[in-house]
């Protein structure tokens, strides 16, 4: 048993050695500064379901170490979701424009109620874990066809970088967990 604790101890060390040698660590920022989102935009405010969402952002970095974007959605319903990580380039450490792309099928949801509510929270961190401020868009699930909203000065370029999907699978409340179709039904619908 003795030799055991000691082999796995062994091996365990060894790992984290040569596990270590292979890392490189990413430059500190002061505690002090974070980046900031200047502008943000979302493509329209009501859609259906499965359609396409685009978040335009425009955000700096005097230190140039933005590192990450946080997106989280919180669903009237359901609650809060998992955050989706859109990890940035070097490109886009000091000074970033771009959009987000949400496609809002789902493969835990085969529709979504009318009138479902999203609120969706995007902010960007920086290699030392600064956060920055805070957007936060509402959206509503509707059946009819909604236009995307016409975009402003600067996000109206046609250079305009895709920075990353974001990857919420969202859930209906509606269809979750019965023994016969793996899907829960209301109590009043029983």
């Amino acid at each position: 048993m003795k030799n055991s604790v000691w082999l796995f101890s062994l091996i365990s060390g060894l790992f984290l050695l040569v596990a270590s040698q292979g890392c490189v660590s990413l430059p500190v920022s002061p505690p002090e500064t974070r980046p900031v989102i200047t502008r943000a935009l979302i493509s329209k405010d009501r859609g259906r379901y499965r359609d396409v969402l685009k978040i335009y952002i425009e955000a700096d970095d005097p230190q140039g170490s933005m590192f990450r974007i946080a997106t989280v959605a919180d669903q009237v319903g359901y609650g809060r979701y998992p955050t989706d990580w859109i990890y940035l380039g070097p490109q886009h450490q000091h000074h970033l424009i771009g959009y987000l792309q949400w496609n809002t099928f789902s493969y835990h949801a085969s529709w979504m109620p009318e009138w479902t509510q999203i609120t969706i929270k995007v902010s960007i961190f920086d290699t030392s874990g600064n956060e920055s401020n805070e957007v936060v868009f509402p959206f509503e699930f509707v059946s009819e066809v909604v236009p995307e909203t016409p975009l402003p000065s600067p996000f109206n370029r046609s250079d305009i970088p895709l920075l990353g999907y974001i990857h919420i699978n969202l859930w209906n409340p509606l269809q979750m967990g019965d023994e016969d179709d793996g899907f829960r039904r209301p109590e009043f619908e029983r």
